[in-house]
């Protein structure tokens, strides 16, 4: 039987949670439907930032409207984004950002792209957890979202959130495998890796980024892996992953956002991908 104490420290969590949750969901779409003005726009200017990634005005405008919803409403949360760095809050609560993943692609006129919202939590001195992420593709208008232990939902248009699922392919010779770029895996000396997955694997697509998590949450493909990524690309997707019954890690098979590498996969198939990944 659950103990009193137990029973009330779950209903403060989703007193905190659901709130949370609830403007993720909000402003992930209208910060979407802010970069569509820029889509497709020929006028659209690109800086490159010091690491070589793309930059615009739409990134810009997209996460100042993140900060300036979250602020209003949570204003003692921190708030962790890709164009604006960090800002300190005094909640146990931390949003981190991304409000466009998968800049080439919107820059090149590709609607594979999307913001992303998600919500972290300290649960113990240097322990956190991802509890939110929502992420919303503008270009197909279709989105996802999370939250720890109610499950995982996928929506496109006005219809009503169904429940995602991952899928039941349990051989690697029946999976579909995505990745965001080959080209990254050279940038850590690892295209042997895709190799052998691509070999193992019934066939690979770049259908990559936030969307590639998207599709293997929704039992579209079974296996989405970056070789480099932020933790603005990992926190929301790994509750959407884990919530759809899947399993998110870095390539030792520890579920992390702060790795610099992820796999997200239907879970049956981790062991087997972790053994590919690691078998030089």
């Amino acid at each position: 039987m659950m103990s009193a104490l137990l029973k009330k420290k779950m209903h403060s969590m989703s007193t905190e949670v659901n709130p949370r949750l609830e403007l993720a969901n909000r402003i992930a779409v209208e910060a979407g439907k802010i970069t569509l003005k820029h889509f497709r726009n020929a006028s659209l200017s690109v800086i490159k930032k010091g690491d070589g990634s793309p930059l615009t005005i739409a990134d810009q405008e997209s996460e100042t409207f993140l900060r300036e919803q979250i602020a209003a409403s949570f204003p003692d949360d921190a708030i962790v984004g890709e164009e604006y760095g960090a800002t300190e809050g005094t909640s146990p609560y931390t949003w981190i950002l991304d409000p466009i993943d998968g800049t080439k692609s919107f820059i090149s006129g590709v609607p594979l792209y999307g913001t992303m919202v998600a919500v972290e939590r300290e649960v113990s001195s240097g322990n956190r957890e991802s509890l939110i992420g929502s992420v919303y593709l503008p270009g197909i208008d279709e989105g996802i979202f999370a939250s720890k232990s109610n499950g995982a939902w996928y929506f496109t248009g006005d219809a009503s959130p169904s429940r995602a699922q991952v899928s039941k392919t349990s051989t690697l010779s029946d999976a579909v495998l995505v990745t965001s770029e080959v080209e990254t895996f050279d940038e850590r000396d690892a295209r042997d890796v895709y190799t052998r997955l691509a070999a193992a694997t019934w066939f690979s697509r770049t259908w990559g980024d936030v969307y590639g998590y998207l599709l293997v949450a929704t039992g579209r493909v079974d296996i989405m892996i970056d070789p480099i990524l932020n933790v603005w690309d990992a926190a929301a997707v790994q509750p959407i992953i884990q919530e759809a019954g899947g399993r998110f890690s870095d390539w030792s098979g520890t579920s992390r956002i702060d790795a610099g590498e992820a796999i997200g996969s239907n879970g049956i198939l981790h062991e087997d991908i972790l053994r590919v990944i690691n078998s030089d």
